[in-house]
């Protein structure tokens, strides 16, 4: 009778203890953010789980973006007409809205381009009809190479674009190369009228291996050895070219007598 009296004395207070830890629990749970640097602090038990302090999470810093270069169609003003406009006399005498229209103002960027690539060929053609000397196909390449290179460095994932411009760029070294060899005034002229910096290729590197370094020197030894042998074989032909002679010496000589 005793022990049953005790068992009930120690349910009722344990049922109020977790009472009080549910109490604290969902005052916790109704403000997360209380002031109270005691329950801040420390790590609250309800019942048998641990309730930590909450955490603020704060925004991650904005990433800086990378100050690009300069385009190329930079100094192209907003004013200046289309190029299918500028040859026309009526364009340059008509109202504000209608230039404003027809200037590059309200243009796209493939007609800028257009207006760009013609201001390079202007630079470097031999005349006013030349549309198919090296110098023009080196200044064509020029404006795609600067527009892909623009476009990539917004789109750095851009693949296809950018084996376009590697395929234009090698196109550009081969013409490069052969204008140099020809003609090396005009290489300079659009080198220098371009902007183009011409870098040469590297010399050929190879790692010496010791199977290459081997090698190297057993072909040397042979090849020492086959001009020793053709040396001392052009000796012999001299030698005997010369017995040859003397012989028939005597025997024109033995024949006149």
């Amino acid at each position: 009778m005793l022990a049953n009296i005790v068992l009930r004395t120690v349910l009722k207070s344990s049922a109020g203890i977790l009472r009080e830890s549910g109490a604290v629990c969902s005052a916790l749970s109704a403000k997360p953010w209380t002031s109270n640097s005691a329950l801040l602090g420390a790590r609250v038990s309800c019942g048998s789980f641990a309730v930590l302090p909450p955490v603020r999470h704060y925004a991650r810093a904005a990433k800086k973006r990378r100050a690009g270069s300069e385009s190329q169609l930079s100094d192209l003003p907003p004013t200046m007409l289309k190029m299918d406009y500028a040859a026309v006399p009526l364009a340059q005498t008509t109202d504000d809205i209608v230039k404003r229209l027809l200037s590059l103002e309200l243009a796209n960027h493939s007609e800028k381009l257009r207006l760009k690539t013609e201001q390079l060929i202007a630079k470097v053609q031999r005349d006013e009809n030349d549309r198919d000397s090296v110098e023009v196909r080196v200044a064509i390449l020029t404006a795609k190479i600067r527009n892909f290179r623009e476009h990539l460095q917004k789109h750095h994932k851009d693949k296809a674009n950018k084996r376009r411009m590697l395929i234009a760029i090698d196109r550009r070294k081969k013409l490069l190369k052969n204008l140099r060899l020809v003609n090396y005034e005009a290489f300079e002229k659009v080198c220098e009228q371009l902007g183009i910096t011409y870098t040469f290729p590297p010399e050929y590197y190879r790692r010496a291996t010791r199977r290459w370094l081997a090698k190297k020197a057993f072909c040397i030894k042979v090849f020492n050895e086959v001009q020793k042998q053709k040396k001392e074989e052009r000796l012999m032909m001299k030698e005997s070219l010369a017995s040859t002679d003397t012989e028939a010496a005597k025997t024109t000589a033995a024949g006149s007598l």
